[in-house]
């Protein structure tokens, strides 16, 4: 019997779901070290976006986070752990579900909600984890583009699924996989567009482009002439 894709989707989103943090002992006190990383990261991260992760080191961070650089290694191995738990905790965030995962758990509420509710929250929750993948990304290790590959690979065809559930394409069709792709797209990188948006109320975009998703998705649906 072929395996379900719905839970197939979901084992590699568990299994792919966090970028791999280094284990860093060197205070025993967790309290301590909790609020020690978060300081660094907090830190790290207006410096990364700012200057660009290259262009930061550690003594860069050290400063504007308050942690000696004798013992900042007692909280985090390197640059690129930093980089990690930054991206763990912004970009994997549990709080905001996938697209797919509100279409399968909510099958009542209307498809242009659904997408409505999905782009508030990326755009809000995710914008920093967003912007830091953007500009970080050049630097990040191949085993985290591995794991950020295959998670990406995973909410897609999950999404594609969903999306042949509501128009009835075949599962032979490639067409879902594009529609997918364009919303994970406009997702991800509709916040660092809001140039072309200055004046226009947010609620309107918001709107605009979920009716706009849902005139996509129908479409699909429709026999050619």
């Amino acid at each position: 019997m072929p395996a379900d894709p719905k839970h197939s989707h979901k084992a590699a989103l568990d299994s792919e779901q966090h970028l791999v943090e280094a284990t860093v002992d060197g205070v025993q006190d967790t309290a301590l070290t909790e609020t020690r990383r978060n300081q660094i990261c907090d830190a790290a991260l207006s410096l990364f976006l700012e200057k660009g992760f290259d262009a930061t080191t550690i003594r860069d961070i050290c400063a504007r986070s308050g942690v000696n650089q004798a013992s900042i290694y007692d909280y985090i191995a390197n640059k690129n752990d930093i980089l990690r738990r930054l991206l763990n905790k912004l970009w994997f965030a549990q709080d905001v579900p996938t697209l797919a995962e509100r279409l399968e758990r909510d099958p009542d509420v209307p498809f242009e909600d659904q997408v409505a509710a999905f782009f508030q929250d990326v755009w809000t929750k995710k914008r920093q984890g967003t912007l830091l993948i953007y500009r970080s990304i050049p630097h990040l290790r191949d085993e985290d583009r591995k794991t950020m590959r295959a998670r990406d690979e995973a909410v897609l065809d999950a999404l594609a699924d969903q999306l042949r559930r509501r128009t009835g394409l075949p599962a032979d069709d490639p067409r879902a996989e594009v529609v997918a792709n364009m919303i994970v797209f406009l997702a991800a990188f509709a916040p660092m567009r809001d140039w072309l948006n200055r004046g226009i109320d947010d609620t309107v975009i918001l709107k605009t482009v979920a009716a706009a998703v849902r005139a996509m998705v129908d479409q699909l649906g429709e026999k050619p002439n």
